[in-house]
């Protein structure tokens, strides 16, 4: 198995540094490099799962070209040979991992939609029959699919977990008329998810976009969309209200690292056997293969 890459440090002025990204700036344009690091609870991981940052990057350039007529995205180019000049020492680094786009300024939220009850939206449900302000039938099982996807936004932390916050919180956050807006794209992104998806024998649970805005006001999708970073995908076949279905995303991870003893959520977070660093590769691999991407 080919090794992980856990940083790309290149010569150029660094815009931001995620926990799974650098963002380069590159003639008043951003370069978006995909590593191969992979964070859970928000932390991330010592190990790092090879391809991963080419999985992300290709399959989230798959649903973008497949939502463009919904709203327009943030990109550019997609192909390293499409790069400005000054990057072409570095294509070999950037091919299949790196996106150059429009510089945008951030909505500070993340939003999210579920057509499940997992997650979060499980734990806030079971705790108040409600998800974000938004009250749920009785009687709902985990994994159990919602009468209609909801709209469920987020804080956008740059340190610490997001939190789950109402309509009317976000609402106050950005403007109403920017809200409204924000969630009908939402929607019409997951549905347009959903659709496809099925085709694919899997089931979209949940995911989260963000958005940004140009100087002259348009509204764009930015960051990355419907990867298996950002979403919740369950195997259609294995689905079963009640259970966790089993997934092609990083709930695998999840999953193992709520079995350890002793580890708080907080940093340093725990290395990650050999297994577990394969069985998220194959995982993602078999998303990014029902959705054409060839590495």
């Amino acid at each position: 198995m080919p090794s992980a890459l856990l940083d790309t440090d290149l010569p150029f002025p660094l815009f931001r540094r995620g926990k799974v990204r650098e963002v380069y700036e590159i003639g008043g344009r951003l370069l978006i490099v995909a590593s191969d690091r992979i964070s859970a609870f928000d932390c991330v991981m010592p190990e790092g799962i090879p391809d991963k940052g080419r999985i992300l990057t290709q399959v989230a350039n798959f649903w973008f070209r497949a939502t463009g007529d919904i709203v327009p995205n943030h990109l550019l180019t997609t192909e390293a040979a499409d790069f400005p000049p000054e990057l072409e020492a570095y294509r070999g680094l950037l091919e299949g991992r790196a996106v150059l786009v429009q510089r945008t300024d951030p909505i500070p939220v993340e939003c999210v939609v579920r057509g499940y009850l997992a997650g979060s939206g499980w734990k806030e449900y079971q705790e108040s029959g409600r998800v974000c302000g938004i009250v749920l039938p009785p009687g709902l099982k985990l994994a159990d699919r919602l009468p209609e996807p909801i709209f469920t936004p987020a804080t956008k932390e740059e340190s610490g977990h997001d939190e789950n916050i109402s309509f009317d919180r976000m609402a106050a956050i950005v403007g109403a008329p920017l809200a409204k807006r924000l969630r009908e794209l939402s929607l019409a992104l997951y549905r347009r998810g959903t659709e496809l998806a099925a085709q694919r024998g899997i089931l979209l649970a949940d995911t989260k976009f963000e958005f940004g805005l140009l100087p002259g006001g348009e509204l764009l999708v930015i960051d990355e969309v419907l990867t298996p970073d950002s979403s919740r995908y369950w195997l259609a076949d294995r689905w079963e209200p009640g259970k966790n279905p089993p997934s092609l995303d990083k709930q695998f991870l999840r999953d193992y690292l709520e079995t350890l003893p002793g580890w708080d959520k907080r940093p340093p977070a725990p290395h990650l056997p050999e297994e577990i660093v394969q069985g998220v590769r194959t995982r993602y691999l078999d998303l990014a293969a029902r959705f054409g991407v060839d590495l």
